[in-house]
């Protein structure tokens, strides 16, 4: 029976979509995109643009993504990209229509479709971090980011699916996401869902969150951008907490301009998360302002080749074909007038990283956030970690966490590791004169995912194999992941820039120059125009 109920869930989710699909058409007839218009690959300059010029609706274009979610999500391929989408949404959207029309537009994001982490807050929807034990919860509250991204005129789509928990790719709320490039192989997590939606079309941005990759890691498996901010740069406020000196949240697009005009609507001071504090006067006025085409013109970058990961393999096909991209992007960033420090050996680097690990912080963490919920379904990481309705490896992995304390020794040596790290990283980027270290995402192709990946906690799923993630949030350093092409095989390849404390405005630049010169990004196949 328990080998058979991840399928049940994820086909009565499917079923509760669907159904919610169905009735917000039933009640509201479906407008026609706007015949200049194509939903596909749309930026949110275009989306603008094509209100301004009467071209398309708000109506029209929340239909769109609603559209293609039916199609491609729950249809097939049914990759599983969204756990939740807002009844309120179209309602939202003929509000904004009417606001445009007596005024203009109300903000930044102006009827920008969002599709949020099911990690994230929002009232009035379930938030169920991916795990069937939080189906049905309701907060009643919305996350600061939700307020501030509704405050400049998004719309909140719905609730992208997630590792559960905030680990891998699988999780008993719906089961597993695929990749939409190939969809026998692991998207990356745990904000897979929100990596999928955002390559295939079915919002016009998203948001994911960070704890050792989670954004960086689907942005680069998934062909499009991910920025996992400095740390007290963006709210937590409303955000399941497993790691609170790494978790944060941002963003996953598909251009860099996009991801930078998300970033200066959440990012901010929130008393209700006070580490924030530190980002008062480290925000620019506009993070679009740094985006020039020309930005790699005499920047110097650092190039790290070094393996961060212990269980990559240099010896293997895929690591050979990563490597003759990222060759590439070299080249193309010399092209583009960057100085280049090649092979940056920075002492230490690999033996800190290691050291820098813990898992010490996650059941005092978990157990705070469950106190501030009204009425949640269980009380504490024990309670989830012995639950039988979990996936089999998050419960191996929570089991793990428990009864780990912040006053041990480990946990000292570990951020006593991550402050030498700090040191060593600075004083290399200051030694060289860099403006940012770069490295490939990964240094292997998406993995194929293990038939039995939901039910076996000790199934050989090579997910994360050969991830250089770890350093950007060991160092609590912002770091911008961007498309830099595909494998001879076909599998997306993510370039990462990773800069000084709240230097969002250079690494947009980086990536923005080095975008603009080779636009790598192109849709998957799987997931066409309707």
């Amino acid at each position: 029976m328990a080998a058979t109920a991840p399928a049940t869930r994820q086909y009565r989710t499917t079923l509760l979509l669907a159904a919610s699909v169905a009735l917000l058409a039933a009640f509201h007839p479906r407008p026609a995109l706007g015949q200049e218009f194509r939903i596909l690959e749309a930026s949110i300059e275009e989306i603008h643009q094509a209100f301004d010029v009467g071209d398309l609706s708000c109506v029209e274009l929340v239909q769109g993504y609603l559209d293609r979610i039916e199609r491609f999500d729950r249809q097939g391929p049914a990759i599983h990209a969204v756990q939740t989408v807002n009844p309120e949404a179209l309602e939202r959207a003929r509000e904004l229509d009417r606001l445009h029309a007596a005024s203009g537009p109300i903000g930044s994001l102006h009827c920008v479709p969002v599709l949020v982490k099911d990690q994230v807050e929002v009232a009035g929807m379930p938030t169920t971090y991916g795990s069937v034990l939080f189906a049905d919860f309701d907060s009643g509250r919305d996350a600061t980011i939700v307020v501030r991204m509704r405050e400049a005129g998004a719309i909140i789509l719905g609730k992208a699916t997630m590792g559960e928990f905030a680990q891998g790719y699988a999780g008993s709320a719906f089961g597993l996401c695929r990749n939409v490039y190939a969809l026998d192989r692991n998207p990356s997590g745990s904000s897979c869902g929100s990596g999928i939606a955002a390559a295939a079309n079915f919002s016009a941005v998203t948001i994911g969150e960070d704890t050792g990759g989670s954004i960086r890691g689907p942005a680069a498996h998934t062909s499009t951008v991910g920025l996992r901010p400095t740390l007290p740069l963006v709210s937590r406020f409303g955000m399941f907490m497993g790691s609170p000196t790494r978790d944060t949240l941002g963003p996953i697009t598909r251009t860099v301009r996009d991801a930078a005009i998300l970033t200066g609507v959440i990012a901010g001071y929130d008393p209700n998360d006070p580490v924030t504090a530190r980002s008062v006067g480290n925000v620019p006025e506009s993070y679009t302002a740094f985006l020039r085409e020309d930005a790699l013109e005499g920047a110097r970058l650092g190039v790290i080749r070094t393996p961060m990961s212990d269980d990559t393999d240099p010896e293997s096909a895929d690591y050979g074909q990563v490597r003759d991209v990222v060759d590439r992007a070299i080249a193309e960033f010399e092209a583009g007038g960057a100085e280049i420090v090649d092979s940056l050996e920075i002492a230490g680097l690999v033996e800190l990283l290691r050291q820098a690990g813990s898992n010490h912080e996650t059941e005092t963490a978990v157990d705070a956030y469950l106190t501030e919920l009204d009425d949640p379904p269980v009380q504490s990481l024990v309670e989830i970690a012995v639950s039988d309705q979990l996936t089999a490896r998050r419960r191996h992995d929570h089991i793990g966490s428990l009864n780990r304390t912040t006053d041990e020794p480990a946990y000292l040596k570990s951020q006593a590791a991550r402050e030498k790290l700090r040191i060593v990283v600075l004083a290399a980027m200051a030694d060289h004169g860099l403006d940012a270290l770069v490295y490939s995402t990964f240094d292997h192709s998406p993995a194929l995912i293990p038939p039995d990946v939901l039910t076996n906690p000790d199934a050989p799923d090579d997910y994360g194999k050969g991830s250089n993630r770890g350093l950007s949030p060991a160092l609590g350093f912002p770091a911008l992941t961007v498309p830099a092409g595909f494998t001879s095989d076909g599998f997306p390849v993510g370039i990462e820039f990773l800069g000084r404390p709240f230097s969002e405005g250079v690494l947009f630049g980086l990536g923005y120059g080095y975008e603009q010169a080779t636009m790598h990004r192109r849709p998957p196949a799987t997931t066409p125009a309707l």
